[in-house]
């Protein structure tokens, strides 16, 4: 009787033991899968913001210079946003702002580009990602 009870006190420490590792395991691959979709999630956005850039210099070399700022969304997770400003050597274009007059003849006309992605879905991170990126492009 008294080897059964001694058993029983055992089987019960044993499962407690295991209880605790597999809640201990199963809270660490939470965690290491949300940085792990984090990071991803990062890399993308960096990316996409480089994209962005290369797609706002299309869309100038196609329409020309114009005052509109580029905003969309992708796959309802990554928000865009690209604001232009145009710098001039001299005189601006007809129809085109110059936020930014030179003086000089050398330097040709470029555009100034704040590139911001970022995803706010609450389904997907628990805090928003976001990513900024400015650059100067020659046009």
């Amino acid at each position: 009787m008294k080897r059964s009870g001694f058993a029983m006190i055992m089987a019960i420490v044993i499962i407690i033991i295991i209880a605790t590792t597999m809640t201990l395991s199963l809270s660490l691959s939470t965690q290491t899968n949300k940085r792990t979709l984090d990071i991803y999630l990062h890399e993308q956005v960096e990316l996409y913001a480089k994209s962005a850039t290369e797609l706002a210099m299309l869309y100038i070399a196609k329409n020309g210079c114009t005052d509109d700022n580029f905003n969309t969304t992708l796959n309802e997770i990554y928000t865009i946003n690209v604001v232009m400003r145009y710098v001039y050597p001299a005189q601006a274009p007809t129809g085109c702002t110059s936020y930014f007059n030179t003086s000089s003849l050398e330097q040709g006309a470029s555009v100034l580009m704040d590139v911001t992605v970022s995803v706010n879905n609450p389904n997907i991170v628990s805090e928003p990602i976001r990513y900024f990126r400015r650059t100067i492009q020659k046009l």
